[in-house]
């Protein structure tokens, strides 16, 4: 297995350097903010630790990098165009929404807005487009896309505050050079700037933002970096949870959402992505209320729908993206480039050829289910156990199936609370984020507002940060 080029082995073997290096960056990390509340006492703001991060920072080919940051205002564009195409939607998610429940009653919730009518014409969009680069034998490396995250995209917060743990450790390890490759990264505060911009077209400075949160919120220093960002400009932000929306919210005839009597300016939802998030009816109503409010929802039920697998899949069919970009090849050219293989499981004969190809050499793909948060995949002989159960129903439909991406290894240590210190061959994931706002048919803000790098060992195939496999990295350039 060839290993792409990184710390070179002078460093990496030296255990007595290693062992400094890795005591100074524990408290480096602590030092700079990059924490999580420990697993054992989740609800506890008095016992953390810091966040999972690798010890030196990974190489990375410039090329790719400026290429997913270039992309990323136009898959923005994208995902907005396509949370505005309901027609698209219906299409795409038809044979979904049949076999899999939790589309399904998001589905039901876009259409009675759509019957409704949509209450606020302010759109905020904050998401994260997630890539790897494929390494075939002899070829350059290629970014391809695994997935755009249009709901609780997070670690904007925490990848704001790992440069300069990255720069210490280089500087230590008598690798200066190295240190000042590492770039300057603040997703915080781009997000947060989106979340303002949103707020004050909103129009009353007395409303407040909600940030929508889980019961057990392991990850919440990540949210309050964006939290702080909007204090720092006067905004109001309180957090709560689908049943405190639902005890305590209302709406008044104008459809203005009220919680214990503040107005709601904007809705940040970093909950509500799983099935697991909605513990009762009682907050299935309580986003209902959210989605049918003026209030400016971050992601609105459509952008939230915009970001499913299935959606994914239909977009890489040959013309789809024209529907969207109709006068921009160019657009369409710079997309297109970073989609990896992705095949239906519809009922039908494209469908039947994707289960045999799948079940003929399952080493090649990865089964995805349409979920969000890590964790989800499914690989190698699992993937022919799945098909095999499910081939002949409709059942299969709940499922894609993607080309798998062949990463190449580079070796460094992940430093976790309470792991041995060892070297591992790594395989890393990088997160672009973006941001935009929408006002009726203008949009008055599309960026790309930073980046993130998230790092496994090699023998882990799949999960995230907050999943406990991957752990908080910064690019190397080269």
């Amino acid at each position: 297995m060839r290993m792409a080029q990184g710390i070179p082995d002078e460093v990496l073997m030296n255990s007595a350097l290693i062992k400094e290096l890795a005591e100074e960056a524990k408290d480096s990390a602590v030092t700079q903010g990059v924490l999580m509340r420990l697993q054992e006492t989740p609800n506890s703001s008095e016992v953390v630790s810091f966040a999972p991060f690798t010890l030196f920072p990974t190489p990375v080919p410039k090329a790719v990098f400026s290429q997913a940051l270039a992309v990323q205002t136009h898959y923005n564009t994208l995902v907005d165009k396509i949370s505005q195409d309901a027609d698209f939607l219906q299409e795409a998610l038809a044979s979904t929404i049949t076999v899999d429940d939790f589309t399904a009653r998001l589905f039901k919730i876009h259409q009675q807005i759509l019957k409704e009518g949509r209450s606020q014409s302010i759109v905020l969009g904050l998401n994260r487009s997630d890539y790897m680069l494929d390494q075939r034998e002899n070829d350059t490396p290629s970014l391809k896309q695994i997935e755009i995250n249009t709901i609780a995209a997070s670690f904007g917060g925490l990848s704001s505050r790992t440069p300069d743990v990255h720069r210490h450790i280089l500087k230590m390890a008598g690798r200066l050079e190295e240190s000042e490759r590492i770039l300057d990264n603040n997703p915080a505060a781009g997000l947060a700037r989106a979340i303002a911009k949103a707020w004050e077209l909103y129009g009353s400075e007395k409303a407040v933002v909600v940030f929508l949160v889980e019961d057990v919120q392991r990850n919440i220093f990540d949210q309050r970096y964006v939290e702080y960002e909007l204090w720092k400009r006067n905004i109001h932000v309180i957090r709560l949870r689908f049943e405190d929306v639902f005890k305590a919210g209302s709406l008044d005839q104008d459809k203005r959402l009220f919680v214990d009597s503040k107005e709601v300016a904007v809705v940040y939802f970093r909950n509500g992505y799983m099935p697991d998030n909605y513990t009762s009816e009682q907050s299935w109503d309580a986003r209902l209320l959210m989605e049918r409010s003026r209030a400016v929802k971050c992601p609105d039920i459509s952008t939230h729908l915009a970001g499913t697998k299935k959606v994914q899949q239909v977009l890489a069919r040959p013309g789809v993206l024209e529907r969207f970009f109709p006068d921009q090849p160019q657009a369409v050219q710079q997309i297109r480039a970073t989609f990896a293989g992705l095949y239906t499981l519809d009922l039908g004969p494209e469908g039947d050829k994707t289960v045999s190809m799948a079940l003929a050499a399952p080493e090649r793909f990865v089964l995805k289910p349409q979920r969000e948060g890590g964790g989800n995949n499914i690989y190698g002989s699992e993937i022919c156990q799945v098909l095999e159960q499910v081939k002949e129903s409709t059942e299969r439909t709940a499922y894609i199936l993607m080309d798998k991406i062949h990463p190449t290894p580079v070796r460094n240590y992940l430093m976790r609370q309470g792991s041995p210190l060892k070297i591992s061959n790594c395989l890393s994931e990088l997160g672009v984020f973006g941001a935009y706002v929408r006002q009726g048919k203008d949009m008055v803000t599309n960026e790309c507002v930073g980046h993130l790098l998230r790092t496994k060992s090699s023998e882990h195939s799949d999960g995230g940060v907050a999943a406990g496999v991957a752990v908080l990295d910064n690019p190397l350039l080269f």
